[in-house]
Order: structure tokens, then C-alpha cells, then sequence
């Protein structure tokens, strides 16, 4: 089968996790994409675990894309942009708003050269209004945008802000980035113009706190405890995701507590919302007899959705991932390792990680090449540190 995107040709110039995850996606449906590096490497490169001087938090965000290292402050590299910009569908940049403008590498520049380019910005908090310019990575977005907080309300005894470790906010706009960038290819199809896509780390964080941000406009009490907590067994603890009405009865006949259907406490949602406390307290007097393994076996018996609680090298181990292909194997100077495909499968193309992650400035020669620079005029280039 072949990939989707085998056609699309990509200009990656974002650093770190967001920028570099959207372009990965396209590059991982077929894309060609071609990434920008200084000479001093991005950012990723210097994440730990490294083999042999090769990090896998950089392939990971990165396999697939050949490496051209350039020293944008220089005319002659901005111009080595400008000779690729004509060539490619799509740029991608995550710089705070004003960088590329410093560059000479604008919207309103690039757009003259190509007009067909879909050119996809990632900022903080948008390209324009009063808080374009602010400096802005996940951990900051997280709680300008409420999560933080959030998250906090379903911590027990909990006081001080939560702190996420993992860097939900540019996964999450990466793959906004993505889907809007494949939206504006799409348009594109229709009207044969580019444009530039502005993509927002804070409103693509606003996107999960669903009741939350109904619930800012519209009040209404707390539960009793915080929902879908852990619930506590003889053994550790399981999660049970009670979401609909049919999942609470099938709770109920896992328990072996029918009478919860017709309890005035539990009947409805909105009781069996105020007084979940309750509701939990009792469902431990039956879980915390059984070792977890048995109550999840039970709780899977009647259909309730749940799971126990796994480190990341548990979840990796699933069956269910080595079934689905969900793992793939990337090369790079320190040997292999394995990153995640994307959760979507195709019927009739291929979708996957390319199995190479570039070492810095692996392609920058046969770029130059292919752009139809001379052996004398790429060596001129790479002594006068413009290219490497």
C-alpha cells in the first residue's frame, strides 16, 4: 500500500515537542519532510536517553525527517530557505510570534515566493492580541489554561497546585497543528491558494475540560468525591470508568449490589453525582475483599470499563499493542529503539514511523544538491558556517 501523503513535500523549522511532533505525523503518512536545524542542534538533541551521542527523545519526535543545518541569521542561509519554500506544500514553525519576521521568513514574505504554501504557526497563545508575545512552553500553559487547577479539584487532600510531567499541551497542539494543516491542504484542493494556519497551545488545552468550561458559565455543586477516582482493592487499586446509566447497573450486578438501582441516592445521575462518596464508600466494602486482578476480572465480566493502575513499560508490554503494529523500530547512530506509530490505521494506505532518525546535518549536502547548489558553491556555504 502506498502512504497518503507520499507526494507532500515539508519544511520543518519548529523546535522541541509540538512543532516537531505535527511535522513527524505528516512525515509518518508519507510526507517528505526536510528539518532545519542550527549547528548546534535543537533542542531535543540534548534530552537524555542518549546511545553513542544519539538521544531517542529526539527520534522519537523526529524519525523520518532529513536534517539540514543552516544558520538563519546569515542571507545567504535565509536564502537557502527561500529556494525551499518554493519547492515544498508545507512549512511548519513553532518560534514566538515575530522570530520568522526577524528572519525575513514571514507569512507575507514566503507567501509571494509560493502562494500554494499552507504555512502552520504554533505559538502559546496565537499570532496575534495581548498575549501573542508571551514566552510559552507546556508546563506554563498548562496552568494558564485551568488545567492545573482542574486537576487539582479530583486530588484528594490535596492543597498545592498540580504539577503534570508530561507535556500534554504540545502533543495535544501538535496534533491540532496537524489536523489544521491537513484541513488547509484539503481547502487548498478546492481554491488552488495557501494560507497560514495559527494554532494556540492555551486554546487547544482549553479543549479538555469539557464540563469544566460549561461549569465556569454555569455553576453547579461538587460531587460528594471527586468521579472517577481510584477505587481501592485488597491489593492496590482500579480505576472504574462509570459513564453512562448502563455502565452504573452493570456496576451494581458486579458488586452484587442490585438495590443501587433503586436507591433514591443512586437512581438518578444528578443524585448519584452529589453523593458519590457514598457510592465509592460502599463499592470498597465489596473491592477491597477481592485482590485487584479479580475485580477487574469482574468489573470486565459486566461490561464495566476499568483498568488497573500500569507504569508506561506495562502498557507497552499489552498484547494488544503488538497486535495492532502500534510500536516501530528507528535507527539511528546509536543503534535502535522503538517510538509510537499513530493510533489511526487505514484501510487502503500505509500509515507509520520511517524507521531512521537523521544524525545533525546528515542531508545537508545532497539538499543543497538537489537545489542546485555546486560541490564548490556547498563548500563555500559550509566554510563560511551558513550551512553545516
Amino acid at each position: 500500500m502506498s502512504r497518503p501523503l507520499a507526494k507532500l513535500r515539508v519544511l520543518d523549522l519548529a523546535t522541541t515537542i509540538a512543532g516537531p511532533y505535527c511535522a513527524r505525523l505528516l512525515g509518518d503518512a508519507g510526507a517528505e519532510v526536510i528539518k532545519i536545524e542550527t549547528a548546534e542542534g535543537e533542542l531535543m538533541r540534548n534530552r537524555p536517553p542518549y546511545r553513542n551521542g544519539a538521544s531517542t527523545s529526539y527520534g522519537q519526535l523526529n524519525a523520518g525527517k532529513r536534517s539540514l543545518v543552516l544558520d538563519l541569521k546569515r542571507p545567504e542561509s535565509v536564502a537557502i530557505v527561500k529556494k525551499l519554500v518554493a519547492e515544498v506544500d508545507v512549512l511548519v514553525e513553532n518560534f514566538r510570534p515575530g522570530v520568522m519576521a526577524r528572519f525575513g521568513l514571514h507569512y507575507d514574505v514566503l507567501k509571494e515566493i509560493n502562494p500554494r504554501l499552507i504555512y502552520t504557526a504554533i505559538s502559546g497563545f496565537g499570532q496575534t492580541g495581548p498575549s501573542a508575545q508571551l514566552a510559552a512552553y507546556a508546563p506554563a500553559v498548562h496552568a494558564s489554561s485551568g488545567f492545573d487547577l482542574t486537576h487539582l479539584t479530583y486530588q484528594q487532600d490535596r492543597t498545592r497546585p498540580d504539577n503534570c510531567g508530561i507535556y500534554i499541551a504540545d502533543i495535544l497542539t501538535g496534533t491540532y497543528a496537524f489536523g489544521a494543516t491537513m484541513t488547509a491542504l484539503y481547502q487548498r484542493n478546492a481554491t488552488g491558494r495557501g494560507q497560514m494556519v495559527d494554532v494556540s497551545m492555551l486554546e487547544s488545552m482549553l479543549a479538555l475540560p469539557l464540563g469544566e468550561v460549561q461549569a465556569a458559565q454555569f455553576p453547579m455543586p461538587p460531587p460528594g468525591r471527586p468521579m472517577f477516582g481510584p477505587v481501592a482493592t485488597a491489593t492496590g487499586w482500579i480505576m472504574p470508568a462509570v459513564a453512562s446509566e448502563r455502565t452504573f447497573q452493570n456496576l451494581a450486578a458486579a458488586a452484587g449490589r442490585p438495590d443501587w438501582v433503586t436507591d433514591p441516592r443512586f437512581a438518578k445521575y444528578i443524585d448519584r453525582r452529589a453523593n458519590w462518596g457514598q457510592l465509592i464508600d460502599e463499592l470498597e466494602l465489596w473491592s477491597t475483599k477481592l485482590p485487584t486482578a479479580e475485580v477487574e476480572a469482574a468489573l470486565n465480566a459486566a461490561g464495566v470499563p476499568c483498568s488497573t493502575y500500569r507504569t508506561v513499560a506495562e502498557a507497552l508490554a499489552d498484547p494488544q499493542l503488538e497486535h495492532r503494529g502500534a510500536l516501530a523500530e528507528v535507527h539511528d547512530a546509536g543503534g535502535s529503539f522503538k517510538v509510537v506509530n499513530p493510533p489511526w490505521r487505514m484501510s487502503d494506505a500505509e500509515i507509520g514511523v520511517q524507521n531512521f532518525a537523521a544524525g545533525l546535518g546528515e542531508h545537508s549536502r545532497a539538499i543543497l544538491a538537489e537545489l542546485g547548489y555546486a560541490p564548490t558553491e556547498i563548500d563555500a556555504l559550509i566554510a563560511s558556517g551558513a550551512a553545516s
